[in-house]
C-alpha cells in the first residue's frame, strides 16, 4: 500500500507546481477552444442526433432522467458563478498582500472549495430538487423537454469528447512532462523508448473503443444512478487502460501484462481519483497529468523494490 499512497501524495503534490498547473490549463484551453469550436459549427446535427435517440426512450424514463440531467447542469452552473464570484473579491486582496504571489493553487483550492460546498447542498437537499424539476417537467409539453434533454445531450457529448482529447494528449505528452518533473532521475537516459511506438496504438485504440461503447451505452444515462455508474467506470476503464501502459513503458523495457494483473487494485485506484477530477468544470483539465504523474510514481516505486530485493 505504501508504494500507491506515496504515488498519490506525489501526484498531489505535482500538481501544485507551476510548470503542472501551466501545462494542464494549456492543454486543457486549447482542446476546450478547439471542441467548442466543433461544438458550434455541429450543434445542430448533435441536439438532432440528441432528439432521434429520444425518440426510442419512453417518456416517463425521459422525464425522470432528464430530471437528474437538468440538476447536473444547474450544479454545473453554480459551482463556476460561485468560482468567479469569489476570485472576483478574494484576488485583488492576495495580489495586494503579495503581487508577485503565485495563486494559481490558491484559485484551484477555491474551485475545489465551490465543487465541495454545491455537492453537499445536493447530497442533502437531493430529493427536494429532484423533485422539484420532476414537477416542472409534468408542465412542460413533451416537444419542449425533448429540446432541452437534447441540448443537455449534446453538451454531454462534447464534454466527453474534451475529456478523451485531453487525456490523449497528455499521453502523447508524456515523455516530457514526466522528465521534467523527475530530473533528479535522469530520465532522459532512464526511459526507455522501446514501445512508445505501441503505447500510441494502443492510446488511439482505447479512445476510439471508449467513444464506441459510449455511444452504444447512451441510452443507458435515463437510467438514474446507474448512468454516474457507467460514466464513472468508462472514464476508469480509459485512464487505467491508457496510462497504466504509457507509463509503464517510460519505466520498463518491456512490459508484460503480469505486471498489470498483479498491479491491478493499484492502478484501479488512481483511475478511481483521476475519473473524479472529470466531474468538475476546470478540475478536468488536471485529471489527466495526476493520473499520468501517480501512476509513473507508482511505477517507479515498484521498479525500485524490485531492484532492492
Amino acid at each position: 500500500m505504501t508504494p500507491f499512497l506515496d504515488a498519490i501524495t506525489d501526484a498531489f503534490r505535482s500538481l501544485r507546481s507551476w510548470h503542472t498547473i501551466r501545462r494542464a490549463f494549456l492543454i486543457g484551453i486549447v482542446l476546450t477552444v478547439f471542441w467548442a469550436g466543433i461544438g458550434y459549427l455541429l450543434w445542430k446535427p448533435l441536439v438532432q442526433f440528441g432528439s432521434h435517440l429520444l425518440e426510442w426512450i419512453p417518456f416517463s424514463m425521459v422525464r425522470a432522467n432528464g430530471a437528474w440531467m437538468a440538476t447536473s447542469f444547474i450544479w454545473l452552473q453554480l459551482v463556476l458563478v460561485t468560482f468567479a464570484l469569489v476570485i472576483t473579491f478574494v484576488s485583488p486582496a492576495l495580489l495586494r498582500s503579495d503581487p508577485k504571489k503565485d495563486t494559481t493553487s490558491s484559485l484551484l483550492m477555491i474551485m475545489g472549495g465551490s465543487a465541495l460546498f454545491w455537492g453537499a447542498v445536493w447530497l442533502i437537499k437531493a430529493d427536494a430538487i429532484y423533485q422539484a424539476f420532476m414537477q416542472l417537467f409534468t408542465w412542460l409539453p413533451f416537444e419542449t423537454l425533448e429540446k432541452g434533454i437534447a441540448f443537455l445531450l449534446a453538451f454531454y457529448l462534447i464534454y466527453n469528447a474534451i475529456v478523451v482529447s485531453t487525456l490523449f494528449a497528455t499521453s502523447l505528452m508524456s515523455r516530457s512532462l514526466l522528465a521534467d518533473l523527475d530530473r533528479d532521475r535522469s530520465l532522459e537516459d532512464t526511459i526507455h523508448l522501446r514501445g512508445s511506438l505501441r503505447s500510441i496504438r494502443y492510446t488511439i485504440r482505447d479512445s476510439l473503443l471508449f467513444l464506441a461503447i459510449s455511444l452504444l451505452l447512451l441510452p443507458l444515462l435515463f437510467v438514474p444512478i446507474l448512468d454516474f455508474l457507467i460514466q464513472l467506470l468508462l472514464w476508469m476503464w480509459l485512464i487505467k487502460e491508457t496510462l497504466s501502459h504509457d507509463t509503464a513503458t517510460l519505466v520498463y523495457e518491456n512490459v508484460e501484462r503480469e505486471q498489470f494483473r498483479k498491479h491491478r487494485v493499484a492502478l484501479w485506484g488512481i483511475s478511481f481519483l483521476t475519473a473524479l477530477f472529470f466531474f468538475v468544470p476546470l478540475l478536468n483539465f488536471f485529471g489527466p497529468l495526476f493520473g499520468e504523474i501517480a501512476m509513473y510514481r507508482y511505477w517507479r516505486a515498484i521498479e525500485d523494490e524490485e531492484h532492492s530485493d
